[in-house]
């Protein structure tokens, strides 16, 4: 996906590709890059994963559906959407309402994609697509990955975006997902 934003800037070719690492969730590659003016060439590391949802839930009552669980890489608690890695093939919204429902045991109506983001297109290639559920409502239990153990809490969405901006809320592609999902919401507010 390009920028649609034109650049005056060249655009390095990609060269070769190395797979530096191999672990259950990502690879490690290093590829080649070449500067068309400058002929300057250099290995970047980039880490290749699969692509990621992230789902906005919203309840009849206008409440956020949010998960708390820990988190290895900063090795604390996290506040944040329901979502996960996105299956080889798989539709980014259908992978939004599998992850929800496995996660936190809602269902909803009316699910469409919010938009995407690059988690961090300095050192990754993937995507993380941002799904909205509306009308969701709990459906089942929980059935979590191995690693996983989820607490499900419910919050007005004024409440949530309270805790967004109070810095309650850290994780950053779930920021990005109220952000994409704020003028839903103040839609929601002016039908009100």
């Amino acid at each position: 996906m390009s920028s649609p934003v034109p650049s005056s800037l060249p655009r390095w070719r990609k060269g070769q590709i190395r797979v530096l690492a191999t672990t259950r969730v990502l690879e490690l590659h290093g590829v080649q890059f070449v500067h068309p003016v400058r002929k300057t060439e250099r290995e970047f590391s980039v880490i290749h994963a699969h692509d990621w949802v992230n789902v906005v839930a919203v309840t009849p009552n206008r409440e956020l559906v949010l998960v708390k669980q820990f988190r290895y890489g900063i090795d604390g608690f996290s506040l944040e959407v329901p979502g996960g890695v996105i299956e080889a093939g798989e539709d980014p919204v259908q992978a939004g309402l599998r992850e929800l429902e496995e996660e936190t045991g809602y269902v909803g109506t009316g699910a469409r994609l919010l938009g995407q983001v690059h988690p961090n297109p300095a050192i990754q290639d993937n995507r993380c697509h941002l799904v909205l559920v509306e009308q969701v409502t709990r459906k089942s239990a929980q059935a979590w990955d191995p690693d996983e153990e989820i607490e499900v809490l419910t919050l007005p969405v004024d409440e949530a975006y309270a805790l967004a901006h109070a810095g309650e809320i850290t994780h950053a592609l779930a920021l990005n997902a109220l952000f994409m999902f704020s003028p839903h919401w103040a839609g929601m507010k002016a039908r009100s």
